[in-house]
C-alpha cells in the first residue's frame, strides 16, 4: 500500500463552472494519490453546486454550478480538502487485481509487428514486457472508462498511429507514448493495438459501467488465439 502523501497544488479556473487542480510534486505517485485523494473528498463532502470531480494523472477538474456556488466558495472547499487530507495519516486502500487473458499480434493485434519494428525489437520481446509488469489503473478516459495506464518498459515512447482507425474493437489491448489502454467498447482509436482480450469490460447493465477504478491493478496475461472463444461472456473480474 502506498503512504498517503499531499503534493503542493496550484488551483486554477477553467471556464465560469469549474476549477482545475494541479499537484506539483517531485514524485509523479504523489501527485497522482493527491488528485485522486482529493477528488474522492470533494465527491463525499456533499458542498452544495458541485457537480463532480474528474482525477487524471496529476490534476482534477472540480465541476460546480455558478448559478449555486461561487468560484471562490469552490477554491475554499479545495483549500479544506487538502487541509483534511494533509492532517490524515495512513495507508492508501488496498488495490484490486485483474487478471487480463490477451491473444496478442495477427487479426487481434495487427499493429504488434509495426511496435515490435519501431523499438527494433522482436515481436516476442514487445509481448514479454508488455506481460511482465503489473499495471496501476491511473485514471479512467474515453471512450466508455478506459483504464489509462503507464506503458510498458519499451526503449521509445510508441507513436500514434498517422491515420487512425475509424473502428477498434472491444476489447482491444492497445500502447501509445509510455501509456497502455483497454478499450472497454467499439470506437475510433489512434493507438498502437497489439492484442485483444476476449473478456467483457463494460457491462451497461451494472453500476458502475467497468469493474475497475483508479489505484486497481491490472496484469496481461498471454493466451492462444485458440482459447480466445473459450472467454466469450464471461466479464473481467478482480480476482478473490
Amino acid at each position: 500500500m502506498s503512504v498517503l502523501t499531499t503534493a503542493p497544488t496550484e488551483i486554477y479556473e477553467s471556464g465560469d463552472s469549474a476549477l482545475r487542480v494541479v499537484a506539483l510534486a517531485e514524485a509523479s505517485e504523489d501527485n497522482w494519490l493527491t488528485v485522486h485523494r482529493l477528488a474522492d473528498w470533494l465527491e463525499s463532502c456533499g458542498a452544495e453546486g458541485l457537480h463532480g470531480a474528474v482525477p487524471t494523472y496529476d490534476s482534477v477538474l472540480v465541476e460546480f454550478d455558478p448559478v449555486l456556488v461561487s468560484a471562490r466558495q469552490v477554491r475554499a472547499f479545495v483549500k479544506l480538502g487538502l487541509l483534511e487530507m494533509g492532517r490524515s495519516a495512513g495507508n492508501a486502500a488496498a488495490a484490486r487485481e485483474f487478471d487480463v487473458p490477451v491473444v496478442y499480434g495477427g487479426e487481434y493485434g495487427p499493429d504488434l509487428e509495426k511496435v515490435a519494428e519501431y523499438q527494433n525489437i522482436s515481436t516476442e520481446e514487445v509481448i514479454r514486457l508488455h506481460t511482465e509488469k503489473t499495471y496501476t489503473v491511473r485514471c479512467l478516459g474515453a471512450p466508455a472508462g478506459s483504464p489509462m495506464m503507464d506503458g510498458p518498459a519499451f526503449p521509445k515512447p510508441v507513436p500514434r498511429l498517422k491515420d487512425p482507425r475509424l473502428s477498434v474493437p472491444a476489447g482491444a489491448v492497445a500502447v501509445a507514448g509510455r501509456q497502455a489502454v483497454i478499450a472497454p467498447a467499439v470506437a475510433p482509436g489512434g493507438w498502437c493495438v497489439i492484442g485483444q482480450t476476449p473478456l467483457t469490460v463494460l457491462n451497461i447493465r451494472r453500476e458502475p459501467l467497468v469493474p475497475y477504478k483508479p489505484g486497481d491493478i491490472l496484469r496481461f496475461r498471454r493466451i492462444e488465439a485458440g482459447d480466445f472463444d473459450s472467454y466469450l461472456g464471461k466479464e473481467l473480474e478482480a480476482r478473490p
